[in-house]
């Protein structure tokens, strides 16, 4: 837990320290500070709520009223002290790691790829993983610095092939995969990324606000023995758990809906959704009920949220939820995504979290690094692309406060959605990307291993597990401006279902 200081110089500095931007964005350990009264208007607002007080630390300093008082000078020359001796000690440490790493490198021999005979015995008895390990750091650090490094005979595609079946042994995936994911990174990077799967996501639950607040929640679990942070500044209603006496998922205040286990990646998508009261708002793949019932909780349980999943056996979870939490403005339903708008249509806001590879939640499920295939991707962005066209065809333009799409995948490869938005834009000229509003996050590609995407996909975001500490996920959000499609023949379209007022008009030819 946080440790809150006392005195009043102390408070106005941490309340100045609160009013400062985040700037990295992801699940960090911010203070419980973070949780304060000033936000209660603010979160009565948009769904967000408060938090509980701080904890008062004035009366220990009564309990050692024994003791010398130390000024507040005194403590700032004490930290002063402490910050140049931590210093000269960092600098001193960084001297000692790169002293010999200088003398090394001078003395060292080139580094020397396995031959031919070498990979065929070590497919018989393959080295054991520390080896590998120190073969993979050799091969980065020769990649690193290329020109003087390499050896005059090996390519730099030599050294690249045989990284990749490295790290295929060393972190179990198959070589289709791992080919496709370090096409995301530099080899440094990609490094990051692979050892970020192997290292469980942090529990997070979000604050079920028509419940309870966030702070009366915290401090209830803190009660029960529960160690939490709040996730970040970017979410108000987010609580990462460290540690539980108990199962989380079996609190009382769990059992009375108080609040939601879910991945704080799956806040993203309903945050940049957006949705406003008395809207109508559709959840093409709802199911378990994380992203629908905040989607309710924004709402207010006014207007109609209508949950679709086109798997019936995880409905039950889905409707499950949604009586837990208390949500009474949902409609659920058993339809496949791609019926829709025929179903129904004219939603003011649509969210397509589209099943996908899940190259993002590794970390949850170890059996994609090996159980997929180019087979796979070509089925999925081939139900991706009719899934997307079919939510934007169902919502309606003319909506006064919407028209708005967004479409998620807890994937990172482009295939699955640089690609696939892009292929919306292409099929659909009567929608614009936007601003997600999600103000952290990298920027989706416009150009990728040759391929061209239109320009507005900067707006798009990433997350990635080595740089936010959240699962793998990708966020865009469209804006549909008008409900008639032209195609490139000139031809006018109206889809069925879109909620469109205006009537086809015929043209002459």
């Amino acid at each position: 837990m946080s440790e809150f200081d006392s005195g009043s110089e102390l408070a106005e500095e941490e309340a100045e320290g609160e009013s400062e931007e985040e700037s990295d964005g992801g699940v960090t350990q911010a203070p419980l500070s973070l949780l304060s009264d000033d936000d209660d208007e603010e979160d009565s607002d948009n769904g967000g709520i408060e938090s509980y007080d701080e904890f008062d630390t004035d009366e220990e300093g009564d309990e050692e009223g024994d003791e010398e008082a130390v000024t507040f000078r005194d403590m700032e020359k004490r930290s002063r002290r402490l910050d140049a001796m931590r210093k000269e000690e960092e600098e001193l440490a960084e001297m000692e790691l790169k002293a010999p790493g200088e003398v090394v490198e001078g003395e060292r021999e080139l580094f020397a790829l396995p031959t031919e005979e070498q990979i065929e015995q070590e497919k018989d008895a393959p080295l054991d993983l520390a080896q590998v390990q120190l073969r993979i750091q050799e091969i980065i650090r020769v990649l690193n610095n290329f020109v003087e490094l390499r050896d005059s005979e090996r390519s730099r595609n030599d050294y690249m092939d045989q990284l990749k079946r490295d790290m295929c042994h060393y972190y179990g995936y198959n070589e289709f995969l791992m080919d496709k994911l370090m096409q995301l990174f530099t080899v440094s990077e990609a490094v990051e990324f692979f050892e970020a799967n192997e290292v469980s996501r942090p529990v997070t639950i979000r604050t079920n606000t028509l419940k309870t607040r966030r702070r009366d929640l915290a401090q209830a679990l803190i009660n029960r023995g529960v160690n939490l942070d709040p996730i970040g500044k970017w979410t108000k209603v987010g609580l990462t758990i460290y540690d539980s006496p108990v199962p989380v998922g079996a609190t009382p205040e769990y059992m009375a809906g108080h609040y939601m286990i879910q991945a704080a990646s799956s806040f993203l998508p309903v945050m940049a959704l957006a949705p406003q009261e008395n809207e109508k708002v559709l959840d093409m793949s709802a199911a378990p009920g994380g992203k629908t019932t905040y989607c309710a909780a924004l709402m207010k349980n006014t207007g109609l949220v209508v949950a679709n999943d086109a798997n019936k056996e995880r409905e039950k979870a889905l409707v499950a939820n949604i009586h837990r939490l208390g949500i009474s403005n949902a409609l659920v339903c058993n339809y496949d995504g791609r019926e829709f708008p025929k179903v129904m249509g004219g939603f003011d806001r649509v969210l397509l979290d589209a099943p996908c590879s899940g190259t993002g939640v590794i970390s949850k499920d170890a059996s994609v690094k090996v159980n997929k295939s180019q087979d796979d991707f070509s089925m999925l962005t081939h139900l991706q692309k009719e899934l997307i066209l079919s939510a934007i065809d169902s919502v309606n333009a003319d909506s006064p406060t919407g028209g708005y799409i967004v479409y998620s995948t807890c994937s990172v490869t482009v295939d699955e959605d640089e690609a696939v938005v892009n292929y919306a834009l292409s099929k659909r000229p009567n929608i614009k990307l936007v601003s997600t509003g999600l103000d952290f996050g990298r920027p989706g590609f416009t150009r990728f291993r040759g391929h061209t995407f239109h320009s507005s996909l900067s707006l798009t975001r990433r997350f990635y597990p080595h740089a936010h500490n959240m699962d793998g996920f990708f966020v865009a959000k469209f804006k549909k401006i008008s409900n008639k499609i032209q195609t490139a023949d000139n031809q006018v379209i109206v889809p069925a279902g879109s909620g469109a007022k205006t009537k086809q008009k015929k043209h002459k030819h």
